[in-house]
C-alpha cells in the first residue's frame, strides 16, 4: 500500500551547478549523498546556503508554494488546502482557480464520516489514496488533517475533525498522517490549538485550565507527533493572548521542547502578526501573511512578509542573530529531505479506481443507521416498491464548498442518481419540498447546477405529501450544506435546527406516509424533535464522489451499516456545556478587538458533560445500528491489578446473532470512584479508553481484546504539573456506545 521509489533528479542539477557532467560518486556533495545520514546532509547544505537563500525558504512565494535553493539545486515546495481532497491549483497570486483542466480530483468522505468508521485500517486506507493523488498533482504538503475536539455542534468546521473524543481522533488521525506520509507528502496537523470554532476565529482567546488542556484539546496533536508528523499548523485564534502561530508555550515550549517534535511549525494563510514574535515564537515556515503593502493582486510582495526582508533586516542591525534562523532552517531542510529530496517517492496517480473504490469504503463503514423502526430499512429492490425521494440535498452537488476543503471533482454521484440506478428509474419519483441555497461556487469553480425553484415553501410541501401518500416508502434527504453559517469555514452555525424549514417538511411527509426515511447530509450534529414520527435515521455525511452509490447501496442493504456516532446528539443546545454555561462564543473586550471565550466546561466536553449533568441525548456517543444483532458476552479482565507499566487486557465474547453478515464496535470505558481523583482535579463519569471494530458472519462469536495500559488511566493535575494515576478501584466497562454498557469489572489501581 505504500508509496515506493521514483527517481531523483537533483544530481544532474549538482552536475550542472558544478559544470561537471559526469560527477564521480567522491565528488558528490554530502547534500546530495543518499549514504549519508541527513543531519550531516543538511549542515553540509547550510554551510553552502547564503543568508538570503535561507530567509528564501522560510515564507511563501505564491499562494502555496515556498522557495527552494535553485543554485543547489533544491525544487520548490509545493502545498495544498486537504484534508478530503487535492483542491484545484489557483493562480501564483489570486485565490481564484487557474483554470487548469487536469487538476479535477476524487472527493473522499468528510473527516466526520471517517471518524464514524472507528477503523484506523480505514484511516490508514484514506492517506494513503489521499498521498497517491497529491503526488500526481506534485503537492509536497497537504494542509491536514483537522485533529479540533468538537465543543458545540455549532462548529463551522466540525466536518472537517473526527469529533468530541481526544481519544478516538488520536486513534484515527494517526494512521491518515502515516498512510498519507508514506507517500513522500507531508501532513500538516491543525489547527494547533484550542481551534474549536470558526466564529470570530482571528480574534478568540481563549481561556482554558491546564487539565482541559492537556486531556482534552491536546492529545490529538502529541499522539500525532509521537506518530511522526512532519509538519503543524497553529491556529488563527490565540490562547494566552498570544496568536498560536508564533505562540511560544505552545509552539517552544510544549511542541519543540516537551514532545521534542523535529518537524516545522507552519502559519495558517494570514496568521502571522509580528516579525519578532514570529521569530521567538516558534514559527518555521510563514504562509499567507497580510503585510504591509501586500494586497489583492499585487505580485512579488512575499519579500514583504514577516519571516522575509523584515527579519533580514533584523538580523544585520545585530537584534537577532542567526541562532534563530538556523534551527528554523535545518526544520525546513528536514522537511524537504522528507518530501522533495526523497527517493522514497512514487509518481503517484489520480482519480484511479482504486481511490473510488477507496471512498466507497470508508462510505460504506462510515454512515450510521441511527434509527430504524419495524426495520424498515433494508429496501428490497426487486420487490417493485414505488419509492419518493424528497429534499434539495438529494440533488445538491456537496463538494464545492465550505471554505478550504472545496474541491473541483472528476465525478459526483448524487443521492437522487444513486438510488435511481439502483432502484429503477421508473421507481423512483422525486420532489423538492424546501428551497435552501441554490448556489454552487467557490473560489471560481461552479456546480453548474441552476437549483431555482418559483414555488413558495407551501406548495412545495403540498407537492411533496401528495406524492408521498401514493408512495410505498418515502425517502428525504436533507440536512445541512457548505454554504455560509452552515457546515463552512469562516462562521459557525446560527441554530442547532435544521434550517429552510426542513422540520415542517419531514412532520408533514410523516404524516402522510408511515415509511418516511430520513437521510441527513451533514458534519454536525442537529436539532431532532422530528424523529419520533419518522420510521428510520441515517447519517450520510458528506460522502464526496461517490454520495449517491453509496447511500443507494445502504438503503437497498447492499451493505450492512456499521458506523457509530463520533459525536453526540444533544436533544437541544442547553445540554451543551458551552451554551449551558453562557462562554460561547465569548466577549469581546472593550477595544472590539479581541473576544475572550471561557472554556468553563473544562473537560465536560460532548458525553463527559451529559454524563455529569444527567442528561440523555437524542443520540449517544459512539452509538450506531446495524442490519443484524449482536450480543456481547461479559467483560473478563486477565488481572485484577493494575501497577505502574502494567496492562490489563479485557476480554469480551461477541456473536452475530442475526441473519446478516456485518460489523459492530465494541467500546470500551473506564470510571473511577468520586474522590479518587487528587483535590481540584475534574473527574468525568466515564472515560473512551479503547475500542475494536469486530467484523462477524451470521452465527459466528469472536473474542475481541481490548488492552488497558497503566498510562490509559493518567489525568493531568495542574497544581503539580503533571500527570498523575491516581491509585483507588476503577471499572472497565463495555458496550456498543456511551449510553448502552452491557457489562463491567472492577480492578485496582496501585
Amino acid at each position: 500500500m505504500n508509496c515506493l521509489k521514483t527517481t531523483i533528479t537533483v544530481l544532474l542539477m549538482a552536475a550542472a551547478m558544478l559544470g561537471s557532467a559526469k560527477l564521480s560518486a567522491q565528488q558528490v556533495p554530502i547534500y546530495l549523498d543518499e549514504s549519508q545520514p541527513v543531519e550531516r546532509r543538511i549542515d553540509d547544505l547550510m554551510s553552502r546556503m547564503t543568508l538570503d537563500e535561507k530567509i528564501a525558504i522560510l515564507h511563501a512565494q505564491s499562494k502555496f508554494s515556498s522557495r527552494g535553493v535553485p543554485r543547489l539545486g533544491i525544487p520548490d515546495f509545493w502545498t495544498d488546502d486537504g484534508p478530503h481532497g487535492v483542491r484545484p491549483d489557483v493562480l501564483w497570486d489570486e485565490w481564484e482557480q487557474a483554470g487548469q483542466s487536469n487538476d479535477s480530483c476524487v472527493a473522499f468522505p468528510a473527516l466526520s464520516c471517517l471518524a464514524a468508521t472507528w477503523n484506523p485500517d480505514v484511516a490508514r486506507l484514506y492517506g494513503v489514496s489521499l498521498g497517491e493523488e497529491a503526488r500526481y498533482r506534485g503537492k509536497d504538503m497537504m494542509l491536514g488533517p483537522g485533529v479540533n475536539i468538537v465543543r458545540t455542534p455549532l462548529g463551522g468546521r466540525n466536518f472537517e475533525y473526527f469529533g468530541e473524543d481526544p481519544l478516538l481522533t488520536s486513534r484515527m488521525a494517526v494512521p491518515y498522517i502515516q498512510g498519507l506520509q508514506s507517500c513522500g507528502v507531508s501532513a500538516c496537523i491543525k489547527h494547533f490549538a484550542l481551534n474549536n470554532d470558526e466564529e470570530n476565529r482571528f480574534a478568540v482567546n481563549v481561556i482554558v485550565d491546564d487539565q482541559a488542556l492537556h486531556e482534552i484539546y491536546l492529545p490529538a496533536f502529541k499522539a500525532a507527533v509521537d506518530g511522526g508528523v512532519w509538519a503543524v499548523m497553529g491556529g488563527y485564534n490565540l490562547y494566552r493572548n498570544e496568536f498560536n502561530s508564533h505562540n511560544r508555550y505552545l509552539l517552544c515550549d510544549l511542541l519543540k521542547d516537551q514532545w521534542k517534535f523535529d518537524g516545522v511549525a507552519v502559519s495558517d494563510w494570514g496568521g502571522t502578526h509580528d516579525t519578532r514574535a514570529a521569530i521567538t515564537g516558534g514559527l518555521d515556515m510563514e504562509f499567507g501573511t497580510w503585510t504591509d503593502g501586500l494586497h489583492t493582486g499585487v505580485s512579488n510582495a512575499y519579500d514583504n512578509y514577516y519571516l522575509a526582508m523584515p527579519y533580514k533586516r533584523l538580523i544585520q542591525s545585530g537584534e537577532f542573530t542567526e541562532a534563530e534562523l538556523n534551527d528554523k532552517v535545518r526544520r525546513v531542510l528536514r522537511l524537504f529531505y522528507r518530501t522533495t529530496l526523497s527517493n522514497q517517492r512514487a509518481r503517484g496517480f489520480m482519480c484511479s479506481e482504486s481511490h473510488y473504490d477507496a471512498a466507497m469504503r470508508i462510505a460504506s463503514e462510515g454512515m450510521v443507521l441511527m434509527q430504524n423502526r419495524d426495520d424498515v430499512l433494508p429496501i428490497d429492490p426487486t420487490a417493485g416498491k414505488r419509492i419518493l425521494v424528497v429534499g434539495e440535498n438529494a440533488i445538491k452537488m456537496m463538494t464545492v464548498g465550505g471554505g478550504s476543503s472545496s474541491l473541483k471533482v472528476q465525478r459526483e454521484i448524487l443521492p437522487l442518481d444513486g438510488i435511481r440506478a439502483r432502484f429503477g428509474e421508473s421507481m423512483v419519483d422525486y420532489e423538492r419540498g424546501y428551497v435552501g441555497d441554490t448556489t454552487g461556487e467557490y473560489n471560481g469553480v461552479t456546480t453548474g447546477q441552476d437549483l431555482r425553484d418559483v414555488r413558495t415553501a407551501d406548495q412545495l410541501i403540498a407537492d411533496a405529501v401528495a406524492k408521498a401518500r401514493q408512495a410505498d416508502y418515502v425517502i428525504f434527504i436533507g440536512g445541512l450544506n457548505k454554504s455560509d453559517y452552515q457546515d463552512c469555514e469562516g462562521h459557525d452555525r446560527k441554530q442547532y435546527e435544521l434550517p429552510y424549514g426542513q422540520e415542517r417538511v419531514i412532520d408533514a411527509l410523516a404524516a402522510a406516509n408511515p415509511r418516511t426515511i430520513v437521510v441527513l447530509v451533514s458534519g454536525n450534529a442537529v436539532a431532532t424533535p422530528w424523529r419520533h414520527h419518522v420510521a428510520a435515521i441515517v447519517q450520510q455525511w458528506y460522502l464526496g464522489s461517490i454520495a449517491g452509490q453509496a447511500i443507494a447501496a445502504l438503503l437497498a442493504g447492499d451493505i450492512n451499516p456499521s458506523g457509530h456516532l463520533p459525536i453526540s446528539w444533544p436533544e437541544s443546545l442547553n445540554d451543551v456545556g458551552a451554551h449551558a454555561l453562557g462562554t460561547y462564543p465569548g466577549t469581546w473586550r472593550p477595544d472590539h478587538k479581541i473576544i475572550d471565550e471561557q472554556y468553563t466546561d473544562g473537560i465536560y466536553v460532548g458525553y463527559r458533560w451529559l454524563d455529569r449533568e444527567n442528561k440523555k441525548p437524542a443520540f449517544a456517543f459512539g452509538h450506531g445500528l446495524s442490519y443484524t444483532t449482536f450480543k456481547l458476552g461479559s467483560v473478563r479482565l486477565d488481572r485484577n491489578t493494575l501497577g505502574m507499566g502494567d496492562t490489563i487486557h479485557a476480554t469480551v465474547t461477541v456473536t452475530n446473532t442475526g441473519k446478516r453478515a456485518g460489523a459492530q464496535v465494541v467500546q470500551l470505558y473506564v470510571s473511577r470512584p468520586t474522590g479518587t481523583a487528587p483535590a481540584g482535579v475534574q473527574q468525568p463519569v466515564k472515560q473512551l479508553k479503547g475500542f475494536v471494530k469486530v467484523y462477524l458472519q451470521p452465527g459466528q462469536s469472536r473474542d475481541v481484546v481490548i488492552p488497558i495500559p497503566a498510562s490509559a488511566l493518567v489525568t493531568y493535575d495542574a497544581s503539580r504539573t503533571a500527570w498523575v494515576i491516581p491509585p483507588g478501584t476503577a471499572t472497565a466497562t463495555v458496550g456498543t456506545s456511551s449510553d448502552q454498557l452491557t457489562s463491567s469489572a472492577d480492578f485496582t489501581v496501585q
